[in-house]
């Protein structure tokens, strides 16, 4: 297993995010050693969506607006449908995307919904991307290049597709950030 302890990873999710897609990638990162903060717009917990109905609170360790880009390593966007569409009109969100993006090095990592926030972000233009299947029209129209593989790394981006594919995202994720 790969090494991470001197990384320190960030989870910007709100309510509605995809219960398993902001789980299980914490859990594997941090299982590798790696420190995982959950960012989100208020502090104490926010609530998943798992199957057809609302899943388990998660603890906010850092408020948004205390938040900041440059103390970490990559970051990870949850899908879910309800997670990424409020998100991606938060300014403060956007401008948190965006900051990872300024010298090009830092894995983001998006699932499911959770590229809404890529495109929102302007990041995604001429980029090879995947996503649930509903937002491919989104995606194509911020300029990607859609693909439907369970993971899809283009540079510093990778994304995925679904829950399904969160063995193959997990793996990704930790490889990038050794790198």
């Amino acid at each position: 297993m790969t090494t991470l302890s001197n990384k320190r990873v960030a989870i910007l999710a709100t309510d509605g995010f995809e219960q398993s897609e902001l789980e299980s990638p914490k859990k594997h990162l941090q299982a590798s050693g790696a420190q995982v903060d959950v960012i989100s717009l208020e502090s104490g917990t926010i609530k998943g969506w798992d199957g057809d109905n609302w899943g388990s609170d998660v603890k906010v360790d850092i408020r948004l607006q205390h938040a900041n880009a440059d103390n970490y390593d990559a970051l990870v966007l949850p899908g879910g449908l309800i997670n990424p569409d409020t998100l991606r009109t938060n300014d403060k969100a956007i401008a948190f995307v965006k900051a990872f993006f300024k010298d090009n090095s830092k894995p983001v990592a998006a699932i499911c919904h959770g590229p809404w926030l890529l495109a929102e972000a302007g990041v995604i233009e001429s980029k090879q991307i995947t996503s649930f299947p509903s937002i491919r029209t989104d995606v194509e129209n911020a300029g990607a290049f859609w693909k439907d593989k369970e993971v899809v790394q283009d540079g510093q981006i990778i994304t995925s597709r679904n829950p399904g594919d969160l063995d193959a995202f997990n793996s990704t994720i930790a490889k990038a950030l050794a790198a």
